[in-house]
Parts: C-alpha cells; structure tokens; sequence
C-alpha cells in the first residue's frame, strides 16, 4: 500500500484531480492534505473528499519535527507537493529523499525559483515573448525547483494569450499529467 500525502497552499484543484485518480485503487491511499494556511480552499476541498487535513505553521513547519512526526505517524510514503508554496525544509527534503515530487507550471529550469508560481509564473513567460510553456514534475530537492526533472509537458504560447488563458493551458496538462506521473511512479516501486 502506498500512503500519500499531498501539500497544498491554496485552491486544491491539483490535489482533488489526484484523490478522485486514485479514489478506486485499493494499491494507493491519500492518507491526508497538508496545508500551511488555514483559509486555503484545498482544506474543504479535502472535507468533501472525506480526507483528513493538517495544518501546520510556519514555526512548525521549520522549527520542529511536528510535520516529519505527522508523516511517520500516518506511515506516509511519498509526498506529493500540487501548489504547495513553502520550500521544504531539510528533515522532510532527507526524510522523503527519492520520495517527494513537485510540480511547476513552466519548463524548469527557466521561470523557477523563490517567488516564482502561478501567475507569476505566467507573466514572466508572456513578458519574455515565449513560444512555448508547459508543466514540470520533478523530485524535490533542498533548493526550489532544481531536483531531478522526471517529466516534462509542453504546450505553445500565442500572440494573444493573457495570463488566464495561458494558465488554463498549463492547468489542463497539470490535470492530464499529474495523476499518470505518480501513478507510474509508484508502479516503479512494485516492480
């Protein structure tokens, strides 16, 4: 059994997409949604899914061992970071080393970093006149978005597109790709 955390800073639509993916596969169980904000919408998004939140704080997040103590507690096995904003702190980077996934919506290595997502993300590709955009997934690392690239998505940018339409292009990989990605990931494992 695969016990799966996912870390979520704000809507949840990443993580619904995830939870409703795996919903009727008796290998893989989302054993809870971690957020470091109390108001983000993933929290009733989890309500509705019949998934247990956690919630933690900043202090908590990089002062303790609560948030690594949860994870061992709930015997969680990979991490999944779908719109999770905080970098990741070293005892969960060492704890979950080959084990923590992330995805950007950019192709990495360009238009990643501190302070660098949604749309952000976006604007910076639209200003530098790019033809082309996409999704990231990569493992996390002690450095934002720099761990090992495991797959890319690309789709093209148009003379036209506004930040919104470029990021429902972006957010429609992420649907597609993201499920399949942890998917084969953890078939990985069984092998």
């Amino acid at each position: 059994m695969h016990n799966l955390a996912i870390f979520a800073s704000g809507s949840g639509t990443n993580a619904e997409r995830i939870v409703r993916y795996f919903q009727d596969d008796h290998r893989v169980s989302i054993r809870l949604i971690a957020s470091n904000r109390p108001d983000a919408y993933v929290l009733q998004r989890a309500e509705k899914l019949n998934i247990p939140s956690f919630i933690f704080t900043r202090e908590e997040f990089y002062r303790t061992d609560k948030v690594l103590q949860k994870m061992k507690d709930e015997k969680i096995s990979w991490i999944i970071l779908a719109g999770f904003l905080w970098k990741v702190p070293d005892n969960l980077v060492q704890a979950y080393s080959g084990r923590m996934i992330n995805i950007h919506p950019a192709l990495l290595p360009a238009y990643g970093g501190k302070g660098m997502y949604g749309e952000y993300v976006h604007k910076a590709v639209l200003a530098a006149g790019e033809r082309e955009s996409g999704i990231t997934i990569h493992y996390v690392n002690a450095h934002y978005d720099e761990g090992e690239c495991l797959f890319q998505a690309r789709c093209p940018v148009y003379s036209g597109d506004t930040v919104e339409t470029l990021a429902a292009r972006i957010h429609t990989l992420e649907y597609t790709h993201f499920p399949v990605v942890i998917e084969g990931l953890l078939s990985g494992e069984e092998s």
